[in-house]
């Protein structure tokens, strides 16, 4: 398999591969992996086949359709898919195959990208370890034992194992950036409302966005130019200019100055992952950039805030899964009956936890005790994000407290779960992209993620600095719990 999409581009174009090719390898590290991984729910070879004969016609004939022309891509599968199964890691969708594809599966298509399947999650992307999939959990490819992260936890194995060069995945609350943090790889959240949520099937349509896992910074920034921009079909789009992601990439950070965020630091952060985080930061400030600690009190509030929000806005995207227009139905002897006993048979408990956490912080007497202080504290962060804005050009953190966990380990211990995206909450909440880099591995030879986060439409240079910091740790993704493709 090609080193990334950037490396398998000049390839293609080069004629020293073909698109077919390129897919067959991914196939075949797929058939040899997914026993032990799970990374998809479903692998589309025959459509994925005609896909890469088409993109080696078209380079045949001299069309380039962009970066991401005959490359292997595996999609989270919740974004709907035109005649493939999508079921969002849950039974009451089993069986549900979309008449439409989601805008960035569109994108994707007529960017000539080739679409190997569709990945596991946790069900309806509620949950940071992939265990909460109704089709059995993920499995990190550096450790058969841990957890990959989530809820995007397929896409993240599959594009480390190398059955994909390019994954997409959707962030509600750090459902990128950690899985990518666990599994070793890039991991990208744009800013909120530059990639369109057509077709995503929601979760919390404030805080959801969909966004790229990659093997490179490089390969991420050229991924999310083919997907984001401007989509009527979605009312939150942004409908401004999108600067190029890629124009600054080689520019260099000297001059730049960086802000460590001392709140998402110390009790619950694991030394190893402090550590390789001063480290970085060391090194950064070496090659000419000025590192500052950076104080935002809001940040310590906000991950109660978005199991507030979250919730509530889920309450009300998933009352529609009743059991009357698609997806599972489980008869009762009335309409109420039938409704409830499909609910209760088609999700899984952290579902249900969240519908009934939601719907009582939405309820008459609580709706401005909870859900309506958890609004107020979210525009704190925006403020404290702006103030910090004013000092520094990029903010910067560990992505994960963690390196990747037992399977197992904090399934009955929701809290401890939700503790894993404490440092990536408060970007969805402000709506600013981030970016998750590996930088080194621990002492059981697990990855550690490095965090860049940036003002609204910043990924120029959110992408600047993650460059440098790539270039830095010299990481190399080289997973080998599982039998890779040679």
């Amino acid at each position: 398999m090609a080193a990334g999409i950037a490396d398998a581009g000049r390839l293609l174009r080069s004629g020293e591969t073909t698109a077919s090719a390129l897919l067959e390898e991914a196939l075949d590290t797929a058939s040899r992996t997914e026993a032990q991984l799970h990374a998809f729910l479903t692998i589309d070879s025959g459509g994925a086949r005609e896909a890469a004969a088409r993109a080696d016609a078209d380079f045949a004939d001299g069309v380039d359709l962009g970066p991401l022309h005959g490359i292997p891509v595996a999609l989270k599968d919740n974004m709907c898919t035109r005649g493939v199964e999508t079921t969002a890691g849950s039974q009451i969708l089993a069986g549900y195959v979309p008449p439409y594809d989601a805008t960035v599966v569109e994108r994707l298509r007529h960017g000539g990208a080739v679409i190997v399947g569709k990945t596991n999650l946790d069900e309806f992307a509620m949950g940071s370890s992939t265990e909460n999939s109704a089709y059995g959990p993920t499995y990190n490819p550096w450790d058969l034992s841990r957890v990959p992260g989530g809820s995007s936890g397929g896409s993240a194995a599959a594009v480390a194992a190398g059955s994909a060069l390019l994954g997409l995945g959707s962030d509600t609350g750090g459902s990128i950036r950690q899985p990518a943090s666990l599994c070793g790889v890039v991991g990208m959240k744009p800013t909120y409302g530059t990639v369109s949520r057509y077709g995503l099937i929601a979760f919390a349509s404030s805080l959801d966005q969909i966004g790229p896992f990659t093997r490179t910074v490089e390969d991420s920034a050229l991924a999310l130019s083919t997907i984001w921009g401007h989509d009527p079909m979605d009312s939150t789009s942004h409908a401004g200019e999108y600067p190029d992601p890629t124009a600054a990439l080689g520019r260099g950070i000297d001059g730049l100055t960086v802000g460590m965020v001392t709140e998402l630091s110390g009790e619950g952060f694991e030394p190893a992952v402090e550590a390789a985080t001063g480290d970085m930061l060391a090194r950064l400030e070496k090659a000419g950039v000025g590192v500052v600690e950076v104080s935002l009190p809001s940040f310590e509030i906000a991950l109660s805030a978005y199991y507030l929000i979250a919730p509530a806005e889920a309450s009300s995207n998933l009352a529609r899964f009743d059991g009357i227009r698609y997806g599972l139905r489980v008869e009762g002897q009335t309409t109420e009956e039938l409704m409830a006993r499909t609910r209760a048979e088609g999700f899984g408990p952290e579902v249900i936890r969240r519908i009934l956490l939601g719907t009582y912080s939405l309820s008459a007497g609580y709706y401005d005790a909870f859900y309506g202080q958890a609004q107020r504290v979210r525009a704190a962060i925006q403020e404290d994000f702006a103030r910090a804005y004013d000092q520094v050009d990029v903010l910067v953190s560990p992505t994960s407290p963690t390196v990747a966990f037992e399977a197992g380990a904090r399934t009955s211990d929701p809290l401890a779960m939700y503790l894993s995206d404490i440092c990536n909450i408060p970007a969805n909440l402000a709506g600013h992209p981030a970016i998750s880099v590996p930088i080194g591995l621990d002492d059981s030879g697990l990855p550690i993620g490095f965090q860049v986060m940036a003002p609204p439409l910043g990924e120029q240079m959110m992408y600047q600095v993650a460059a440098e910091v790539e270039r830095q740790a010299a990481f190399v993704i080289a997973p080998t719990a599982v039998e890779m493709a040679r």
